[in-house]
């Protein structure tokens, strides 16, 4: 590490990552090159910079995809990422209710990373978009030529009045949407004997937005398993008008919620905790004993003081390419965009399979005719080993079917089978072994209607 000594800067031992090596050793390849080869300078001076900020989804896939089909020679690529830790986040929703160990759901980073990626551990600080640069918080510069943000985004108890500020967090006032809010939950189901637990949505959007409903499945299942579940009322309060933000999956997955006794709380929008009260800005109240809520989604603070994003910090992108809408080198992907569609593992993937193809051919001067569709697929847990599966896209709403064969499936759309849970707990395996090395999945990038229908009233 540079440490300060008197007024000059010296080297001290420490010891290095394979990526933090290599960038030294690029730096000092730089200086030398200066110093004594004219030629070998211009030779590292022609080479294009890619810069990634994020090593989640998004962020890993696309430079394990672009390291493959980006020259080595010609491109220097480098991710940016301050957690030495990768967490499988579809694992949080299993860890309250003993479904997964912890172990299950964290890898170290730096092994996902390709080979000829610069993996560089930093908080970003922001970027400066007119000089095509990133400050990092420890006062180090990177320059690019194309830059991605895939940050993601992150829960914010802090946005919501009397969420932190009351002294419940984390003793009536529980997250899954982290994983010390996940294994902390774990703790309290466990010794809930009793009473209201409110299921709440503070706004959208939000990751994985099935991922309460979900919960809410599990929970009553995990009750009835315990053979308490007539002393829980489970309460669903929700900002959307219903169960879920499309008609005919709303109607579905909300007399899923009737037939288990559970009360829904529909257009509550909360403007702060009293409490063990939530209370909405119309004035509703909903007290609980136990309150399992998802804060509000913002997207990196860093992203705000860049001027990049809007006000939940997520960057404004061309819907069908991912390219900010300010700048011409910057693209933003998985959560940390605006495109309305879905926060899911599914739209990174999805959506990282357009962009490769549109991102070699805009670098290399020719239009990117990749149109992302807002492809979204997502396994939904019901409870008793059974779950359904969505599927959709900007234009059409999750139907009823059969995926991705049509009519032979195995995956059955809109409807509880086994599985559909054997599907999604399979996830996991691909997700280290083949979404995130960026392998090809053999499922197409955007939305087929084959398979699909759409159902009569009776249905």
């Amino acid at each position: 590490m540079v440490q300060p000594y008197g007024d000059a800067e010296v080297f001290r031992p420490t010891r290095w990552s394979r990526s933090e090596r290599d960038l030294v050793l690029y730096g000092a390849a730089r200086h030398a090159n200066t110093v004594g080869g004219i030629g070998d300078q211009r030779e590292v001076d022609t080479m294009r910079r890619l810069l990634v900020l994020g090593a989640g989804t998004a962020g890993t896939m696309v430079v394990n995809k672009l390291r493959h089909r980006l020259a080595r020679a010609d491109w220097q690529i480098t991710v940016v990422e301050p957690s030495e830790t990768h967490y499988y986040q579809p694992g949080y929703l299993f860890l309250p209710f003993g479904m997964y160990a912890p172990e299950q759901v964290v890898k170290p980073t730096a092994p996902l990373i390709a080979d000829g990626v610069d993996l560089v551990h930093g908080e970003v600080d922001r970027v400066v978009a007119d000089q095509n640069q990133v400050l990092l918080s420890d006062g180090r510069c990177l320059s690019y030529d194309y830059l991605v943000i895939a940050t993601g985004v992150t829960p914010r108890p802090d946005q919501t009045p009397g969420m932190l500020d009351g002294g419940q967090w984390r003793r009536s006032i529980f997250d899954f949407y982290t994983y010390d809010g996940a294994l902390a939950l774990a703790k309290a189901l466990d010794r809930f004997e009793g009473g209201r637990l409110v299921v709440h949505i503070t706004d959208m959007p939000i990751k994985c937005p099935v991922a309460p409903l979900e919960f809410t499945f599990l929970a009553d299942a995990y009750f009835r398993q315990r053979g308490m579940r007539d002393r829980v009322e489970l309460v669903y309060a929700t900002p959307l008008p219903g169960a879920f933000t499309k008609p005919i999956a709303s109607a579905r997955l909300g007399s899923m919620l009737d037939d288990r006794k559970i009360t829904v709380e529909p257009d509550f929008l909360v403007e702060r905790i009293d409490d063990t009260t939530l209370v909405s800005y119309d004035e509703r109240e909903i007290p609980f004993d136990l309150l399992v809520t998802v804060p509000l989604n913002m997207g990196a603070d860093y992203v705000a003081r860049s001027g990049l994003g809007n006000e939940l910090n997520l960057v404004p992108v061309d819907r069908h390419t991912m390219l900010a809408k300010a700048h011409d080198n910057i693209f933003a992907l998985g959560d940390a965009n605006d495109i309305p569609t879905s926060k899911a593992g599914s739209v990174a993937h999805f959506s990282v399979e357009v962009f490769a193809d549109n991102f070699v051919a805009y670098t290399a001067g020719k239009p990117m005719t990749g149109q992302f569709d807002g492809h979204a697929n997502c396994f939904v847990e019901s409870g008793d080993g059974k779950a359904l599966l969505i599927d959709f896209n900007y234009d059409t709403e999750p139907l009823p079917g059969r995926y991705p064969v049509p009519f032979a499936g195995p995956f059955r759309l809109l409807d509880e089978a086994a599985v559909n849970h054997w599907g999604k707990l399979a996830f996991r395996w691909m997700y280290w072994n083949v979404l995130l090395p960026g392998r090809p999945i053999p499922l197409p990038a955007h939305m087929s209607m084959a398979g699909k229908h759409i159902p009569k009233p009776e249905e």
